[in-house]
């Protein structure tokens, strides 16, 4: 009778481990060598992006969103080659509602933003991820809107004042990168690694 009861609780608790493992979401569960670039990816988007934040509130801090605008406009994408350089990787900011024309996602990037603006609105936390893409890791790691970002990239005359529309409009008159509210997808750093020879 032990036995059986022994038998029964481990086929039971086998049952419910396999049922809180079912993977709902492609890619939860990561190798460990998948997670070492994720992790590694992570740390040089995080890098790059509070040095970018860093000077954009300084340029605020000096002439408000038309200064940051400017500094968008001249040294964004420098900065991110520089920060590149720096981290030996190659890093981007991409988006499928782009400002400056350099940063339009791909195809393949443009369905990962999708699928994490889906996951945000049906209540989900977005998540980054990582690819092998032409024998490289591939980290996509999403940029959420906040307060800040709103003031160039918000709905005009609410949160972006009329001059920094008008100034938005002279430096980018194809820009896509309008209308957003707080927490919302604005795009994503993908971050590009060679893989490490074991």
């Amino acid at each position: 009778m032990r036995k059986i009861n022994i038998g029964f609780i481990g086929i039971a608790l086998m049952v419910f481990v396999s049922l809180n493992c079912v993977n709902t979401d492609k890619k939860a569960i990561l190798s460990a060598d998948e997670q070492y670039y994720l992790d590694m990816g992570k740390s040089v988007a995080a890098s790059t992006q509070a040095v970018l934040g860093s000077n954009l509130k300084t340029a605020m801090g000096k002439g408000g969103p038309e200064n940051a605008l400017e500094f968008c406009n001249a040294k964004a994408i420098p900065l991110t080659d520089s920060m590149a350089i720096v981290l030996n990787t190659a890093i981007k900011r991409v988006s499928d509602k782009a400002r400056n024309p350099d940063n339009k996602a791909n195809a393949f990037e443009k369905s990962i933003i999708a699928a994490q603006i889906k996951r945000l609105e049906n209540g989900g936390e977005p998540k980054a991820q990582i690819h092998e893409v032409k024998g490289e890791m591939v980290g996509y790691y999403p940029i959420i809107t906040n307060g800040l970002c709103l003031q160039c990239h918000g709905k005009v005359n609410q949160a972006v004042q009329q001059k920094t529309f008008d100034k938005i409009n002279d430096f980018y008159p194809q820009d896509e990168a309008m209308g957003y509210d707080v927490n919302q997808i604005r795009g994503m750093w993908v971050v590009e690694m060679q893989k490490r020879k074991l």
